[in-house]
Parts: C-alpha cells; sequence; structure tokens
C-alpha cells in the first residue's frame, strides 16, 4: 500500500501554506513538510540563486493528477517544479496517508 510524496519549491513561506491549505481543504493530501532552502539554477538565459522554500506533501498514489493540476493553476512560478516520488513506509503510517486523503 505505497503512496507518493510530492516535492514542490515555492517562493515563500506564505505561498507554500497557502497552496498546501488549498490542497488539503479538498482532502488532496493527507500532511505536509516546509523546509527553508537555497536554490541555483539557469532562468532565461543565466543563473539565478535565491532562497525559497520547499513543500513536501503526501498523498495517495491515484491523486497525483488532481494535485499536479492544482498546484499547476494556483503556483506563482511560471515553471513551479512538481516532482512525484514512489515511497513505501510502515503501514500504519501508509494506511494513515491513504485513509487521510480523498
Amino acid at each position: 500500500m505505497a503512496f507518493i510524496s510530492i516535492y514542490v519549491t515555492h517562493p515563500d513561506l506564505k505561498t507554500a501554506k497557502s497552496i498546501t491549505k488549498s490542497l488539503m481543504l479538498d482532502r488532496l493530501i493527507a500532511c505536509a513538510n516546509f523546509f527553508p532552502i537555497q536554490s541555483t539554477y539557469w532562468w532565461e538565459g543565466k543563473i539565478e540563486n535565491t532562497k525559497e522554500y520547499v513543500s513536501i506533501l503526501k498523498t495517495k498514489t491515484e491523486n497525483w493528477n488532481k494535485v499536479k493540476s492544482v498546484i499547476t493553476k494556483i503556483h506563482p512560478y511560471k515553471t513551479p517544479c512538481i516532482i512525484k516520488m514512489e515511497v513505501n513506509a510502515n503501514k500504519d503510517y501508509e494506511t494513515w496517508i491513504n485513509q487521510e486523503s480523498k
């Protein structure tokens, strides 16, 4: 009974929490974690260095397309980072994730 974690980058904690709240209210995810990060990446022909926040969202595998669609619609980035990771965890935690996700 595996589930997925979805890794998403955000410009700030407020945005990360706002997107997460939308997903939580629709019961598309069971929970989320937030981490401050430093990012370096190519953007429009030059190297950028910025502070961002990462959210790690946990949900049922079958919610991937719905979650990705919601994030894409409301995320402020032109090209948001939305990465699906298939994971396995202890049985009780996997059961909880699947019960708490619609």
